[in-house]
């Protein structure tokens, strides 16, 4: 990814061209930058992820007579 610092002088244009550029990205790649901001912001905070209650493993519960109210 780069990470080139720019001077912005048009706000609006560059909402337009962020907009554009993250349109232009897979999936794969916008959930990726997600887990970067989310861990450089917990280690910001002095949150260490692989130590902390944060990673708790996730189990999905299949229940075969469940009915949607």
């Amino acid at each position: 990814m780069d990470k080139t610092i720019r001077r912005v002088t048009d706000l609006t244009a560059q909402r337009q061209e962020t907009y554009e550029y993250w349109r232009g990205r897979s999936t794969a790649e916008r959930m990726n930058a997600i887990a970067e901001i989310v861990q450089t912001v917990y280690a910001l905070k002095g949150i260490d992820l692989d130590h902390s209650c944060a990673n708790k493993q996730l189990v999905r519960l299949e229940i075969s007579d469940w009915k949607a109210a």
